[in-house]
């Protein structure tokens, strides 16, 4: 007799390049369709205003998704911002949806998405409801009194949830501090990357440089994520008034997009120093724009775990990031990466100076953070995800 497949849906708000949305595409592309059926819910990431390459980007994901045998359905009424009717209609689909199709485990990503799937999945009496927030906006994101709203909702989400995962062992203690869940409903299964993409790269470095505008031979920082607040770029900018000191011919190279992109140009304007800062957008040869980079940072005030960090690892770079969140249980002081106060720009100013002035000790973090990586694979992520739903079910 022919086993019964294991029906899961995964519900985020915005199918886009960033980490959470990647993650989630990995943890329907990475199962088995012998054992797995599985949905992918997403909304139309009208939010991130993606370009044609984005798009793109993101298409092919969904379009991979489904030839595997993965249902993409997309939700126009599915935001990532709080929209009282656009979320009323979201909420009638998805439990619409999960009544239909009746999933044995309704599995949601990120804040917005958590909160109307789950309550969702609750109203539709599904047996098993897990959700992964990819990092909290208790702090760092909004006021104080709108992050207390948020963090009321999610306690009382919680109590409907039968594992919340987190993406660090920091994280998950963050989480516990906050009392959002008993430890005992909260795993630990990190973000997985395809560490092997990063390890090589084939492309003419000294070509990319040139496209782009880079001085070949002068040290290059990059940073890769949303250029929100949230994730400290200005900090970054500021921090490396100290770095053109010591070494005025070094690049800063922006990957990503956001609102502050707009504050930072002006910025390099304001200090002659547009020539040495340099934004791409979102870029899929991230393994060789790695490859290109000799410091990764990571400037976030406040971050779940962040990919670009175990990618950077398998691309063999030192990392200097703020200590916040899930970072310190990626980037080990003093051995794979430097560790400095979220939001401190003169300290990240000096990590980054010591750093390029000691190349051999960046050289050093990078053959570390080669081996330290492989604990954040694609394969362990799948195979922890197997587990806790092998053990819900």
């Amino acid at each position: 007799m022919k086993k019964k497949k294991i029906k899961i849906f995964h519900i985020i708000t915005r199918m886009d390049a960033g980490g959470s949305a990647q993650n989630t595409l990995q943890s329907c592309l990475g199962f088995s369709p012998e054992k797995y059926q599985l949905f992918l819910i997403h909304g139309r990431s009208l939010e991130s205003r993606m370009d044609e390459r984005e798009t793109a980007l993101v298409n092919r994901g969904t379009e991979k998704a489904e030839s595997l045998g993965v249902t993409v359905i997309s939700l126009p009424s599915l935001v990532r911002r709080i929209d009282p009717l656009r979320d009323g209609i979201a909420f009638f689909l998805l439990w619409r949806i999960m009544q239909r199709e009746k999933p044995d485990i309704v599995h949601t990503h990120t804040s917005k998405a958590g909160i109307l799937g789950r309550w969702a999945a609750k109203a539709a009496r599904i047996p098993r409801i897990i959700h992964t927030p990819h990092g909290h906006i208790f702090y760092g994101h909004f006021s104080g009194p709108v992050s207390a709203i948020f963090l009321l909702a999610e306690k009382l989400t919680s109590r409907i949830t039968d594992a919340m995962i987190a993406l660090t062992e920091n994280e998950k203690k963050d989480y516990l501090r906050l009392k959002l869940c008993p430890e005992n409903k909260m795993p630990v299964i990190h973000s997985g990357v395809d560490t092997q993409r990063f390890a090589h790269c084939s492309a003419d470095i000294s070509e990319m440089k040139r496209a782009m505008g880079i001085r070949p031979r002068a040290p290059l920082l990059c940073s890769i994520g949303w250029l929100l607040p949230v994730k400290g770029p200005m900090v970054l900018f500021r921090a490396m008034q100290r770095v053109w000191q010591v070494c005025p011919e070094a690049g800063l190279l922006y990957v990503g997009k956001g609102e502050m992109q707009r504050k930072i140009m002006q910025a390099a304007e304001k200090y002659a120093v547009a020539d040495r800062v340099h934004f791409t957008g979102w870029r899929e040869d991230i393994p060789e724009i790695l490859h290109m980079a000799d410091i990764l940072v990571l400037p976030s005030l406040n971050e779940g775990m962040g990919r670009v960090l175990v990618e950077a690892m398998a691309a063999g770079k030192a990392i200097v990031a703020s200590r916040t969140g899930g970072i310190p249980s990626l980037v080990r002081e003093g051995e794979n990466g430097l560790l400095v106060p979220p939001g401190n720009a003169e300290k990240l100013g000096e990590a980054l100076t010591y750093l390029i002035q000691h190349p051999e000790k960046a050289a050093e973090m990078g053959i570390r953070g080669k081996k330290y990586c492989q604990n954040f694979s694609l394969l362990s992520m799948i195979q922890k995800l197997d587990s806790l739903y092998e053990a819900m079910i």
